[in-house]
């Protein structure tokens, strides 16, 4: 395959808000644009050239969409560390064009799972996203040399970085290593919802049975939470602590909007919460204050 010299940005997002615009800003900037499915269809309608995943790979989508950008050609470019001059060249002799930007949300697995009526396990498997996951993984380990970003409230930052630097290239790293971290935050609140919601069908809740034992069965090797920061507290356990409310999405709507740091049940005030006194509450909220340790917030 023929190397451009111009800079190349994937885009394959499933949340299109501002995705467009977005596109237009890259070409702009000399950009080449990347993409598939559902995203390039989008942009090409809002007359951007784009170059197709496929065309890249050199290898059609199979399976009705679920390998797309599995490939060398995508990951090779993804993750050469280009400080490297083994990398560069083994990214030359192979033909492949590096990759600066990748622009990528996921499958709404949680939305998905809160259907009703139910969807079956095939249907909702569907639902699980590998090709996204993985090329936001990737992108954010070589943060280095390929910008992610994920939601589309950065889109407008990533380009003012990009016209105050200059080029992809001299973007700063701590604006990288921001975003990349985001990037982690999503797959793995992802995947917490995955783990969780197969847990509850194919295990089963241990609130839904009344035998003790019944209920140990169910109960998870690994207790998961993927919470997100709501605002920040005024103080934590004492005034010189910083602290900050976090919920989880899918309770939102189900909870008493009353909020205190002091947890009692039964009258009495706890310092440790286990996961079947944690049922009786509307919804648990993590803080973390400054001393470092994870405190739950239960209302």
């Amino acid at each position: 395959m023929e190397q451009s010299h111009k800079p190349r940005a994937l885009l394959s997002v499933y949340d299109k808000t501002g995705i467009v615009d977005f596109a237009k800003s890259l070409d702009e900037l000399g950009f080449q644009l990347i993409s598939t499915g559902g995203t390039a269809r989008k942009l090409k309608d809002a007359g951007l050239s784009v170059i197709s995943v496929s065309d890249v790979t050199g290898h059609p989508e199979i399976f009705d969409g679920r390998v797309k950008s599995l490939h060398p050609a995508i990951h090779g470019p993804l993750l050469a560390r280009l400080e490297s001059e083994e990398d560069r060249l083994g990214l030359a002799e192979l033909g492949y064009g590096t990759i600066n930007l990748v622009a990528c949300n996921l499958y709404p697995f949680s939305e998905a799972a809160s259907q009703q009526p139910r969807l079956d396990d095939p249907e909702l498997l569907e639902m699980i996203d590998i090709g996204g996951p993985t090329m936001v993984r990737a992108s954010a380990k070589n943060h280095r040399n390929v910008i992610i970003v994920c939601n589309p409230a950065n889109y407008s930052k990533v380009i003012a970085e990009l016209k105050a630097t200059g080029s992809s290239e001299a973007v700063g790293l701590q604006f990288r290593q921001n975003l990349a971290l985001e990037a982690f935050e999503h797959t793995a609140s992802y995947d917490s919802a995955i783990s969780g919601e197969l847990h509850a069908r194919w295990v089963g809740k241990p609130e839904d049975f009344d035998d003790k034992s019944e209920q140990e069965l169910r109960l998870p090797e690994a207790l998961l939470s993927a919470a997100f920061k709501v605002h920040n507290l005024r103080y934590g356990e004492n005034g010189h602590q910083a602290a900050a409310m976090y919920i989880d999405p899918q309770e939102m709507g189900k909870h008493s909007t009353l909020v205190t740091a002091h947890v009692k049940v039964a009258n009495r005030c706890l310092t440790t919460i286990t996961p079947m006194q944690m049922r009786h509450f509307d919804y648990v909220a993590h803080y973390r204050p400054m001393s470092g340790q994870t405190r739950l917030m239960l209302v």
